[in-house]
């Protein structure tokens, strides 16, 4: 009888419960790089569902009352072409602005009355400096990976990345305020092709 078969049953059974909980380390290391690479693991998968759902999520974020304040530069866009901001204010380190140019200062906490007045919400700014989250250029691949990337993403996890559908500043966006044109679908649709697109395994199209 060999050496492995003699050993007691009890040690066997050590063994094997080591070289279980070595897996299940593994496996969890695993997911957490792949989340940090933009992928998100979870029960349901399928990727058809998911990059299906992306696309109705990329044309929200990419319409003006998500890209406007999602720039490539530190100066937000305005209007329904997106052009640059027409005082030209900054980011600033919080994304609220600098010096005595605050988006408060005109952005007050609802909409002010009358066509193309500012809109309003009572936080509202630009990602900060030390995370800009571009919407602008991206392209679909790009903005997917993007956004479940915690080190791009704001460090949201993924209950935060599913609770950001809702996010006050997210839904201001279907009351811009008069003059402005809505997202091209409304927020229930957004809403759930956020969530079927991560609950699907968050995959980014191909290209």
């Amino acid at each position: 009888m060999d050496k492995i078969t003699a050993m007691p049953k009890k040690s066997m059974t050590l063994i094997t419960g080591f070289v279980s909980l070595v897996a299940l380390m593994s496996f969890a290391l695993k997911n957490e790089a792949d989340f940090t690479k933009g992928t998100i693991h979870s029960a349901k998968k399928d990727s058809i569902e998911s990059v299906k759902a992306f696309k109705d999520v990329y044309k929200v974020l990419m319409s003006p009352r998500c890209m406007n304040c999602h720039p490539a530069g530190d100066t937000p866009l305005q209007g329904d072409d997106s052009h640059p901001h027409s005082m030209l204010p900054q980011r600033g380190k919080d994304g609220k602005g600098i010096y005595t140019m605050k988006c408060a200062n005109c952005h007050q906490a609802t909409n002010l009355a009358g066509l193309n007045m500012p809109p309003g919400h009572p936080d509202w700014h630009l990602p900060p400096a030390d995370m800009k989250m571009v919407f602008e250029g991206k392209t679909p691949q790009e903005l997917a990976k993007q956004l479940v990337n915690p080190n791009t993403n704001g460090n949201k996890t993924l209950k935060q990345l599913l609770e950001h559908a809702d996010d006050g500043l997210v839904k201001a966006g279907w009351n811009p305020g008069e003059g402005r044109t809505l997202p091209p679908i409304s927020h229930a649709a957004f809403k759930k092709a956020w969530i079927t697109w991560i609950e699907n395994g968050a995959f980014a199209p191909s290209k």
